[in-house]
């Protein structure tokens, strides 16, 4: 079984946000995390057996969130209770504060010796989709274990994290952990929830967690948090303003998986099909994309369907969102992350292609053809559109005055709402087509990834400790949406990594079925966070790697 089987991923979970450090006394100090008090990851064979036996009963809870307005409450509370029975020194541990937020979800501040170093927060979620049961191998809220892995809704978005973390600070708990930096860990219950807002172009974060989150942010202000910079937030008609803080903080979020296409770790797909590298290459994302939901309108009259017009509703509207389809949006591969993390892996790959990366600045038209081809690699090379929904008529033989269809539009981190909305309004280029924009927020900005980076360097020195076959680290763009876009006022640096290999097949299982983590996997995932959790008590500047990006 090739390592890329064995490690499955995590979405949205440990969702490892980071803000920049305050000054260079807070930076890492390199590879290897020296000191006295070091604590090996070695796990006996009954803590792997509780490990995974704690990730099952936590996926038999269904923590649902259907809608903005419904969730499984009692689920929500259930679940709440089994993390108090499953990790009972987190809970007494007398430097670990625990306080319900929102009514279900969790924050823990676990207090540091040395309150001078910036703390950070380590972000994951545990509600989750629905699951009709059609389509599964195994019944969605089993928790079944089958041929190594464990089956069920949650096992990658997100509980797997929610539980690594846990666990991990358990593990460290029970063997006399005392840290050195103060962090947090917030556990939320609306991340899956998706509002919609009638306003026009809100850019305030909403939906997607954005209740917890930002209660969060407000009870931030009684640990000397500083706000990075004035928010005001416009959502459902109602002002929220900025939370005056002071200090700053790192946080930390696991939803970014290591995108594995071959053995050898993440490669962009279109290239990975003919081409292998020689080195391990893992990807940081430090941007994510931003959003819109469109919804386009079209209002005609009424009528008998044995006398229809020359043009339906449905017909204007259907060749509307067709234009769209058949027309994408602008190429943005030269000025986005995607160049840069290709130009650093070239010398990795074999001759002729090694060639060509190296010199994009005369291949790049090459390059860019090839990875609009494949689905995954044209999501990072561009802003895609997708119809997601499609409404109109009430009888057969009535034409319908209205009809309807919802666009879900994922921004370049090039491009702004702005840009995208006029770009798309002539693509349809008909004025019968009225626009009404449900929510919309422009891309996360690209966090630092220099030597001053905090949360860049502990996640890159981790990958480096917990897997030392990877030897190149880039930084990425997420194509999806996260949670931690509501930390933006908070911080210069949000950072997106989950330590679980995944397959390209296993992106379908996301919100699909079949959603499955490999036991080795989230076993690799608990001792990553436990080095984590150790490699931030460091001060000292890091040591530069031999292929540091």
């Amino acid at each position: 079984m090739t390592r890329c089987n064995v490690c499955v991923m995590a979405l949205t979970a440990v969702l490892l946000l980071v803000f920049a450090p305050v000054s260079r006394s807070n930076d890492l100090k390199g590879r290897e995390f020296q000191g006295a008090s070091r604590i090996p990851s070695q796990f006996s064979e009954e803590e792997h057996v509780a490990m995974k036996e704690a990730l099952k009963g936590a996926i038999q809870i269904p923590t649902v969130s259907f809608s903005h307005e419904e969730s499984n409450t009692t689920a929500l509370v259930e679940f709440g209770e089994y993390i108090r029975e499953v990790f009972p020194t987190v809970f007494k541990t007398n430097f670990i504060q625990h306080e319900v937020v929102g009514n279900y979800s969790h924050l823990f501040t676990v207090q540091g010796s040395e309150p001078s170093l910036q703390p950070y927060m380590l972000l994951a979620h545990f509600d989750v989709v629905p699951a009709p049961e059609e389509g599964w191998e195994v019944p969605p809220f089993s928790g079944l274990e089958r041929d190594g892995f464990i089956h069920g809704r949650g096992t990658l978005d997100n509980k797997n994290s929610v539980m690594a973390i846990l666990q991990a600070l358990e593990l460290l708990l029970t063997r006399n952990y005392k840290p050195r930096r103060s962090f947090f860990i917030a556990l939320g219950h609306d991340e899956e929830v998706e509002a919609t807002h009638p306003k026009p172009i809100s850019r305030a974060p909403t939906g997607g967690g954005r209740y917890f989150n930002c209660t969060i942010n407000c009870t931030l202000q009684n640990i000397g948090v500083m706000e990075k910079e004035p928010n005001r937030e416009i959502n459902d008609g109602v002002l929220f303003p900025g939370v005056p803080l002071c200090g700053q903080i790192t946080v930390l979020s696991g939803s970014q998986f290591l995108h594995c296409e071959n053995e050898r770790g993440w490669v962009p797909p279109a290239l990975a099909f003919q081409y292998s590298v020689k080195q391990n290459c893992l990807r940081i994302s430090v941007s994510e994309k931003g959003a819109i939901d469109l919804m386009l309108q079209v209002n005609t009259t009424s009528g008998h369907s044995s006398a229809p017009p020359k043009e339906t509703s449905i017909g204007i509207l259907s060749a509307a969102v067709s234009r769209l389809e058949q027309t994408p949006m602008p190429n943005m591969f030269g000025s986005g992350l995607l160049k840069t993390a290709l130009q650093q892996m070239a010398s990795e790959f074999p001759f002729p292609l090694n060639i060509v990366l190296s010199n994009l600045w005369l291949f790049q038209p090459l390059v860019s053809r090839i990875l609009e081809k494949n689905e995954m690699t044209n999501a990072m090379v561009r802003t895609t559109t997708a119809l997601t929904m499609f409404n109109a008529g009430v009888k057969v033989n009535v034409i319908p005055p209205v009809a309807k269809a919802t666009v879900n539009i994922r921004i370049h981190p090039t491009q702004t709402v702005t840009e995208v909305l006029e770009l798309i309004k002539n693509i349809v280029a008909d004025d019968r087509v009225q626009f009404h924009v449900l929510k919309a927020f422009d891309p996360l900005p690209i966090s630092p990834t220099d030597d001053q980076a905090l949360g860049y360097q502990l996640l890159r020195q981790t990958i480096q400790s917990v897997f030392p076959e990877v030897n190149i680290v880039t930084p990425g763009t997420c194509i999806g949406n996260t949670d931690s876009r509501h930390y933006t006022n908070l911080t210069t640096g949000i950072y997106l990594f989950n330590p679980v290999y995944l397959q390209p097949q296993a992106f379908k299982s996301f919100h699909g079925v079949n959603e499955k983590i490999s036991v080795q996997a989230y076993q690799t995932q608990v001792k990553f966070i436990f080095e984590l959790i150790q490699n931030s008590d460091t001060d000292r500047k890091p040591i530069p790697h031999l292929h540091e990006l």
